[in-house]
């Protein structure tokens, strides 16, 4: 990985900032990501977010914490927050805007336990394939202090491969449709092609069945997104 995130919020942080990130996948046309977007307060925040860290409770894991919005958000609440990414980049800004607790950190290597563990804006990306859902999921659940609970997002993209008819496209022969090429560039450098997986509800919630999670639907989004909150049985 170049961290290719990492520098362009290094830039928007120290001030530097002259162009946005550029992301596509393998089925979408470039897009822009605008650097503001990543160092947004409570509410700039989508529905599902702010949703999200009004449910936090106890001691809280921040996955893919980024510039570290989600916590500071909650420290200012006065909870105890681990931020982690394997950005080195992003765990920088985050110390520097005044994140305590943080790490550059696979999640798979974190050992520690938690009440919450949030993974948000796409949080099940970080699983990058189908195949690998459920070795997540356990990972996770091994981290969950009694009653703990996660918080995660998503969205069916199935309507990305909808026809004119309405109807779908999808090749059933292919690999699960919410597995994605995911390529961004910034001032012209490319990071290496990424892996990420957008999850629809009821896959979701069969893989939590798997691993002995409950999986409980709390809000839907605006555009086939949604939280979940997984509980261990």
């Amino acid at each position: 990985m170049k961290d290719i995130i990492g520098k362009a919020v290094i830039d928007y942080h120290s001030g530097n900032y002259i162009e946005d990130i550029i992301s596509s996948t393998n089925i979408s046309d470039e897009d822009v990501l605008p650097l503001p977007y990543l160092f947004r307060d409570f509410k700039e925040m989508p529905r599902l977010e702010q949703k999200a860290l009004q449910l936090a409770k106890g001691k809280v894991l921040d996955v893919g914490c980024g510039t570290g919005s989600h916590s500071l958000y909650l420290q200012q609440k006065n909870f105890n927050v681990k931020a982690i990414d394997i950005s080195n980049g992003a765990i920088e800004v985050a110390q520097k805007r005044g994140v305590l607790n943080t790490e550059v950190l696979n999640i798979l290597d974190e050992t520690e336990r938690f009440d919450t563990i949030l993974l948000l804006m796409n949080g099940t990306g970080i699983f990058q394939e189908l195949s690998q859902v459920v070795k997540y999921l356990r990972h996770l659940k091994r981290l969950l202090r009694p009653n703990g609970q996660i918080l995660i997002d998503s969205s069916d993209i199935k309507y990305m491969y909808e026809d004119e008819d309405g109807g779908y496209w999808i090749d059933t022969n292919a690999n699960y449709y919410g597995e994605l090429d995911y390529f961004i560039s910034y001032k012209g450098e490319k990071e290496l092609p990424m892996k990420w997986l957008y999850l629809d509800f009821n896959t979701l919630h069969f893989a939590c069945e798997t691993v002995g999670l409950d999986c409980e639907l709390v809000m839907e989004g605006e555009h086939f997104d949604y939280l979940a909150r997984l509980t261990s049985k």
